[in-house]
């Protein structure tokens, strides 16, 4: 086992979201880690474009490309929508920079869109006065999900804006390895109403207490509300032939012409959707339980520095969830940005499907949180 893994396997796994701001949850990363960020630059103007699938598979992608560069080792990290965070140990920083790298020049050349990457050693962070704490989130007993706190993610995305720390990107042509990011379903539609993408930060300078108690009025507003719920279906997202990220997945894959990989993309996942539609069970793969399974792994709600959900709720508690925000905004504690459009999706990023351990991404399918962040840096 690896510095990393020892440490971050060390930490407990809790269960309960609306513990989440509890500080006893939070271990401080070793001085001598390093947090990688990216981001897509301009993302609104490719979101004004509908590239809403192309915005999530580059921000999936940093996670897979440093996942199978790492050889599958755990690590935290926080998928973003269009960009991600994540931390790594000394033994690890010059992979997670080759893979960072590589990224960048994939999502340039494959989805013509421009993304900035940066590691920033946690040493210089906790100079500025901050910190970098991290949790683990246990939403099934499949898998965790880190969750950040102390104001060092922000500091750290915040100087990657800015230019520092910039990691270069890889000559032309490289290509990470991306094995087992797809998104092959198809979006899933609002039951209650509405989807809802959800961002709270802390206002500049806000007492951590009241911070806390803004958040967690917020967690309980949407946890003790029959109006609100998880964005994916209970019977697991809808699935056809072919799927609509064909195009996506066929470019994660290496080696050979295009229109090769597309060919065999197709072929690939007609044999799934078929052996998904009628349940049959191949080997130790088990389509009902991998169904659920995906269900229970969706990485829906999360906190790096503030709260970021994806919800399928009614407009009513749209309104209630607003309300309270907006007053915590007037009284400066928060600043925070609400979206709504009419379904979600779903990045999927599963290295072995015989594996429980499977990930998967949501964010609103018309926008989500990059439409979310734009509303909020309105409001600053």
């Amino acid at each position: 086992m690896s510095s990393g893994e020892s440490f971050y396997g060390g930490i407990p796994v809790f269960r309960g979201f609306t513990s989440l701001m509890d500080p006893a949850l939070y271990a401080p990363l070793p001085d001598d880690w390093s947090i990688g960020v990216a981001d897509i630059v301009d993302s609104t103007k490719a979101i004004a474009a509908q590239r809403y699938k192309a915005v999530n598979m580059a921000g999936a992608a940093v996670i897979a490309a440093v996942t199978n560069a790492l050889k599958g080792r755990e690590f935290p990290f926080v998928f973003g929508g269009d960009g991600a965070s994540f931390a790594v140990a000394p033994d690890d920083v010059e992979l997670a920079r080759k893979a960072l790298a590589a990224t960048a020049t994939w999502v340039r050349e494959d989805l013509d869109l421009t993304m900035r990457v940066a590691l920033v050693p946690v040493r210089v962070i906790r100079a500025q006065g901050l910190d970098v704490r991290v949790a683990r989130f246990g939403p099934s007993a499949n898998l965790s999900y880190a969750m950040f706190s102390g104001g060092g993610l922000a500091w750290a995305d915040a100087a990657m804006k800015r230019g520092e720390f910039a990691v270069e990107e890889a000559p032309a042509g490289t290509q990470p390895d991306l094995s087992g990011l797809s998104c092959r379903f198809e979006v899933m539609p609002a039951a209650r109403g509405l989807i809802l993408s959800v961002l709270v930060m802390p206002a500049r300078g806000v007492d951590p207490q009241a911070f806390r108690k803004v958040i967690e009025d917020i967690i309980h507003l949407v946890e003790r509300s029959p109006d609100a719920g998880r964005p994916v279906p209970p019977q697991g997202p809808p699935l056809k032939w072919p799927p609509q990220g064909v195009e996506f997945e066929a470019r994660t894959r290496r080696g050979g012409p295009l229109l090769a990989r597309r060919a065999s993309v197709l072929a690939y996942t007609l044999f799934v959707y078929l052996i998904m539609r009628f349940d049959i069970k191949i080997g130790g793969f088990v389509p009902s339980l991998y169904k659920r399974q995906v269900v229970e792994n969706s990485d829906f709600r999360k906190y790096d520095d503030g709260l970021r959900m994806i919800l399928d709720c009614t407009p009513q508690l749209e309104r209630a969830l607003n309300d309270r925000l907006a007053v915590a905004a007037r009284e400066g504690v928060v600043r925070y940005g609400l979206y709504q459009q009419d379904a979600a999706m779903m990045t999927c990023f599963a290295p072995s499907a015989l594996r429980s351990d499977h990930v998967h991404f949501i964010d609103g399918a018309r926008g989500g949180y990059a439409s979310a962040a734009t509303a909020l840096k309105a409001m600053t």
